[in-house]
């Protein structure tokens, strides 16, 4: 029987049919209130809690820790030694969590590290810290921390977006949740990826790519001659109906050539989405893939010419061993688990459309796998790649077995006192009055499927730009213009240019914006200053006593030059395959002209 899984159409559901009959709005108050259960919501409750001031988490979530603990458990720490203070000290509380009695149930801790590759490698017993983890310890470990806090979580709540939200002037007095219940604070932090609290505070923010003069960015908006790592077509595929003949019409989720904008111009789309899902090949606790109930083989059938084309596995999906014989499995290839181009209404819909995109793209997913699986035309190596494969019994119970959030790896993004841009993340400018650090590649997964000019199929906005040494991030990326939200902090859904957002937005960094975002709201109190005011040599001092990693050290400078000439061989091998691949592109184009086609 098909059942909607999702605790947010569920949550939302509950939402709406909650009224208060007449009755009195239930009022609860806090210093801060943090709407938004993700990493950094967590993270700035611990702060908040710890700096003394009451603090409580308000959130559409069931479950806490978004990406964390729904299945993104090969952690994309960049250079690790920049994360520090409240995020180092969450993969220290994980690696506790697999030093209890029963952690290792269903594996050996020694046969786990027999793994070849990064994973392994996560398990760091000699700093006491894991950078690899089940869902199921994450959320253990977010739980345990906020009980130890004191914090209260107040779950199952969505904000309403109409009118909820309560001003004098440019402060927020309270929010209001669709169930009526009201929260009243001193400082808010929307710690939301979609920036729904930031958004109906009336702060400026941004959906989709900026255009390259925008900013003066060299990799933004439409790049069709970007081609980053395996993300694309390698070989020349029909994106028609029937093979070769443009009249047949377009194959699904493949936009016409006329859609895809120009060189460099930007747009409102966003990056795709995908479940990051938690599997396993232990019969015991493993949950065989179903038939989605609208389930039609030829939505597939463009993942079947690319898999014949290719005739290989490792081009399909990401595998990460996790611990206890389970993965974090994530997008690989041209044609794997991202949905390309169904989301980009996702940041601005309601809460009924954002859920049916959810159940669409874990239809979609899902339908992919049974493809695989059933689908007598796949090649084996890609059958090889599922075999066994399935949802773990112990991980995500309440929705059996499937991730509890959708990755939403770009939404609203807020338009503060400072914009992160490219040019902050190759270390090209100088940014001001450092809060955190970010280190991982700008990384932006495909944006859109397309035709063509030449009648193929291509993916376009991949982007991988390598950020050679880490930066600095702003505080003014998470502090609205002054006279919007005078008390209000945006760790997640903060102030970054489309490219600089993809480095940025990593759980680790989430989570010391959370941190910088709940000391500054803590001095804001004290100090009664609006948060675009708050003095950033108290916060620098703060924050660094805290533990939080704020510049680059010449020791660190030291160490990252060591290791680049290792990065420079696998940037020209990379840059041979892309141009083997615009070479064969060339070569079809060619002779389909020859052909008379």
């Amino acid at each position: 029987m098909r059942k909607i899984l999702y605790i947010c159409m569920a949550a939302f559901l509950a939402a709406c049919s909650n009224s208060n009959g007449g009755k009195p709005a239930d009022i609860r108050e806090a210093d801060v209130v943090v709407y938004g259960g993700t990493s950094a919501g967590v993270a700035a409750a611990v702060q908040a809690a710890r700096e003394g001031k009451s603090v409580l988490i308000v959130c559409p979530d069931s479950q806490l820790g978004a990406m964390t603990s729904s299945g993104l458990g090969y952690t994309d720490a960049g250079k690790t030694d920049v994360i520090g203070g409240v995020a180092k000290e969450f993969y220290h509380r994980v690696w506790l969590e697999y030093q209890k009695p029963g952690a290792w149930k269903w594996q050996k801790k020694e046969d786990f590290l027999k793994h070849k590759g990064q994973a392994n490698k996560g398990m760091d017993d000699e700093n006491r810290l894991s950078w690899v983890f089940e869902p199921s310890k994450a959320e253990a470990a977010y739980e345990n921390w906020l009980a130890e806090c004191g914090v209260k979580v107040y779950r199952n709540e969505w904000l309403n977006r109409e009118d909820g939200v309560k001003k004098q002037g440019s402060k927020i007095t309270q929010i209001e949740m669709l169930s009526g219940a009201v929260y009243k604070g001193k400082v808010f932090i929307d710690a939301t990826f979609e920036g729904d609290l930031m958004a109906a505070a009336g702060c400026d923010y941004a959906v989709g790519r900026e255009s390259a003069s925008q900013y003066g960015e060299a990799h933004a908006g439409v790049r069709t001659q970007m081609l980053h790592h395996d993300h694309y077509f390698r070989k020349p595929i029909s994106p028609y109906v029937k093979e070769g003949d443009p009249s047949s019409g377009l194959l699904k989720y493949v936009v016409p050539y006329s859609e895809v904008g120009k060189e460099g111009d930007g747009d409102n789309k966003v990056q795709a989405y995908c479940f990051r899902m938690c599997l396993t090949r232990v019969p015991e606790n493993s949950i065989p893939f179903e038939k989605p109930a609208n389930y039609n083989p030829a939505d597939y059938e463009l993942f079947l010419r690319y898999a014949l084309s290719e005739g290989r596995s490792r081009a399909f999906m990401i595998i990460s061993p996790m611990p206890n014989g389970k993965t974090d499995c994530n997008n690989r290839g041209a044609f794997s688990t991202d949905f390309i181009g169904m989301n980009y209404s996702y940041p601005e819909a309601s809460y009924e459309e954002r859920a049916k995109i959810i159940q669409a793209h874990k239809d979609y997913q899902q339908g992919l796998y049974y493809f695989i699986n059933t689908d007598p035309r796949v090649p084996q190596a890609f059958k090889d790649t599922m075999k066994g494969l399935g949802l773990a019994k112990d991980e995500f119970q309440k929705t059996g077995g499937w991730p509890f959030n959708l990755y939403i790896r770009e939404a609203r993004r807020l338009v503060g006192e400072y914009v992160m841009t490219e040019n902050d993340c190759l270390s090209k400018r100088k940014v001001p009055n450092s809060i955190a650090m970010g280190s991982y590649t700008i990384d932006s997964h495909n944006i859109q499927r397309y035709e063509t000019k030449d009648g193929f199929v291509q993916n376009e906005g991949d982007i991988g730009v390598y950020v050679k040494y880490p930066y600095p991030i702003a505080y003014g990326s998470i502090v609205p213009k002054a006279g919007q939200a005078d008390n209000l902090l945006v760790p997640t859904a903060c102030s970054a240019s489309h490219l600089a957002y993809g480095s940025i937005r990593m759980e680790p960094v989430f989570m010391a914006l959370g941190q910088s975002a709940a000391t500054a709201a803590a001095i804001a109190i004290d100090l009664d200053v609006p948060v675009q005011k708050v003095p950033y040599d108290k916060l620098r001092a703060k924050l660094l006593k805290d533990g939080q990693v704020l510049e680059l050290t010449p020791e660190l400078k030291a160490s990252i030059d060591a290791k680049s000439r290792s990065r420079a061989k696998w940037v020209k091998k990379r840059a041979s395959v892309v141009d083997q691949t615009k070479a064969a592109f060339k070569a079809a184009a060619e002779a389909k002209k020859k052909a008379g086609k």
